[in-house]
């Protein structure tokens, strides 16, 4: 089986990413892109559904992991009563290819390591022709075949066993034994082997390049690093689109069907990793975005969808896969996300405000850039009015959610300051109107008449994290009574074990059966709140419970499991590790340790 979501450690070439089990296993990898079918896919069921495990042979081996500090290059230090030995696992950046490196390396004594891979192209749907061959330099190779798809697997001799390979090797101490595979289209002549040595230098090098230009100082660095790196690893170096998680259908409720594919560019939450980005000087990858969006929203705005393909692709019809039985037997595995279609107003308000970031930070509108939000905006001066399914993408019926209404308040609000500030051009007249407006009715219709604290939608009295964003954006301030009132409520009625639920599953609101956990960008949210409060003590002893269930590599999923003490959900989640990002900034700026903006 699987193991525990915490103890996977992710890969990446900012192509696609893969997630390496704490047992050396590789159990989930799609080529060449996040969004492919998995190749390797025994964390969406077993062995049987793909993996590429290489590991000491000895029971009691012991791996303790660890990054290469500023980088995603993956060190396994296994110790067994035999020696040790040392298996670096990288995803080469830069070459143009889909390669992915295990080196094995001899740190004392002598240790027998074995190797096995099972190949299972179109989500182990496709079981392939494997066939030995002599390389190009002499040395034993594997080839495996499916379809559109070949890998060419170069180590040791592999010999066949029961729709598997497998080998054992002696590694002593100062030898070095090279694993790679690298996949390429079908029709296409095998790729010629790289030197290990080089690539492993260069792709260390460039993730240290870029983490080391990170700018913040605080007493949070190394998690601030480790999340940015994620974020890094999340977007694409060809498109600009970030990416919402490397895998599909990891359980927000285990053994449950809130399953759901994260392989796609959320304009949400691509916009609020962006603003992550910016804060911390990396300003190309907002120019890369900014250039992603442009394609994927260009035509019609009221074509408008809250999220597409990581090259801007529209069609993302949600299919359930039954090649795969699901995690640990939560099911379906779902392919595609049906939320692509639907409605929800505030995305439009997390890229202007995304946006706006982006011209403070000094990025120049060009020709197209601005006149595409003056597009949006029109759009939604004729549509915000409209129910929606709001920022959790509820399958229930359509609200009028207080936190869709006070991102709409937001996208007028930057539309008036890009005027007022940047010299625009737009109707701020009636942006202004319409800022107003939108605020008077929150106003009247988004606070709680008994609580004082602003509620989910207007037909409740219910309340939701997703709140903790109206200060973010500057609808209020962090100490408006109204936000001190929501919060007291979040910590009554939202609560588990110190942790932020979203909302109450039992209102009915989101159409699901079932509960599922705190999700773990609300629980950060809260420490940012309580920074920005007055409330320094709560938000570094928040800080350090979060942290505290970060994995032993710096990783977090979507939500956690309290109860079990376990990950839930997609993995690496980036909207978790943004939210770490702001928190930890937040802390700062309270502690007067940065001047560092986080609204």
């Amino acid at each position: 089986m699987s193991l525990p979501i915490e103890d996977y450690a992710v890969i990446s070439d900012c192509h696609t990413a893969a997630l390496v089990g704490l047992d050396g296993s590789i159990d989930w990898l799609c080529f060449p892109r996040y969004d492919s079918a998995s190749m390797f896919g025994a964390l969406l069921g077993d062995e049987n559904h793909g993996r590429w495990k290489v590991a000491p042979t000895h029971p009691d081996a012991v791996n303790k992991r660890r990054y290469l500090e500023g980088t995603l290059v993956l060190v396994n230090t296994w110790t067994t009563p035999d020696g040790v030995v040392e298996i670096i696992d990288f995803m080469p950046h830069g070459n143009r290819r889909a390669d992915l490196v295990r080196r094995v390396r001899g740190i004392s004594g002598r240790v027998v390591v074995r190797e096995e891979a099972r190949f299972r192209f179109g989500y182990a749907d496709a079981l392939p022709w494997v066939r030995q061959i002599t390389d190009s330099d002499g040395a034993p190779a594997l080839v495996a075949t499916a379809g559109p798809d070949s890998v060419i697997l170069r180590s040791p001799k592999l010999a066949a066993e029961d729709h598997r390979h497998g080998v054992e090797f002696t590694v002593a101490a100062g030898e070095t034994v090279d694993l790679s595979l690298t996949w390429y289209p079908s029709h296409r002549d095998t790729p010629k082997p790289e030197d290990i040595s080089t690539v492993l230098a260069s792709t260390a090098g460039w993730w240290r390049r870029w983490s080391d230009r990170c700018a913040h100082d605080g007493s949070y660095r190394p998690a601030v690093v480790t999340s940015l790196l994620v974020l890094r690893a999340l977007t694409h170096e060809d498109t600009g689109g970030i990416v919402a998680a490397v895998t599909t259908s990891l359980p927000e409720q285990f053994g449950g069907s809130r399953n759901w594919d994260y392989r796609y560019v959320w304009l949400r939450d691509a916009a609020l990793a962006l603003g992550a980005l910016l804060a911390h000087g990396y300003s190309d990858e907002a120019v890369g975005w900014r250039d992603w969006l442009l394609r994927a929203v260009a035509g019609d705005p009221s074509d408008v969808q809250i999220m597409y393909g990581i090259a801007g692709e529209r069609n993302l019809p949600e299919v359930e896969v039954p090649s795969l039985p699901g995690y640990k037997g939560a099911s379906p595995v779902r392919v595609g996300n049906g939320a692509a279609t639907q409605f929800q107003t505030d995305v439009i308000g997390e890229v202007m405000v995304a946006l706006h970031e982006a011209r403070e930070a000094g990025i120049r509108e060009d020709e197209f850039s601005w006149p595409l939000q003056r597009a949006l905006l029109a759009y939604l001066t004729d549509n915000w009015q409209r129910p929606d399914r709001g920022i959790w993408e509820i399958r229930g019926e359509p609200q009028h959610f207080t936190h869709s209404r006070a991102m709409v308040w937001a996208a007028f609000d930057r539309a008036v300051r890009a005027v007022e500030e940047f010299g625009l051009d737009g109707p701020v007249d009636e942006w202004r109107r319409l800022r107003d407006e939108v605020r008077a009715e929150i106003d009247a219709s988004g606070v709680s008449a008994a609580h004082g604290s602003f509620v989910q939608h207007y037909d409740a009295d219910d309340v939701d994290a997703a709140l903790l964003q109206l200060a973010q954006v500057g609808f209020c301030a962090y100490d408006d009574p109204r936000m001190l009132a929501t919060v007291a409520r979040i910590e009554s009625e939202l609560l588990d074990h110190d942790l932020v639920l979203r909302y109450r599953t039992e209102s009915g609101v989101d159409g699901l059966e079932g509960t599922e956990h705190p999700f773990l960008a609300c629980s950060f949210w809260l420490v940012e709140q309580y920074a920005h409060s007055g409330r320094q003590a709560d938000a570094a002893r928040l800080m350090d419970r979060l942290l505290s269930v970060t994995n032993d590599v710096g990783l977090l999923s979507e939500e956690y499991d309290v109860g079990e003490e376990r990950q839930a959900g997609n993995t690496p989640q980036a909207l978790s590790h943004l939210a770490l990002v702001r928190a930890a900034d937040a802390i700062s700026v309270a502690l007067g340790k940065t001047s560092l903006s986080v609204v």
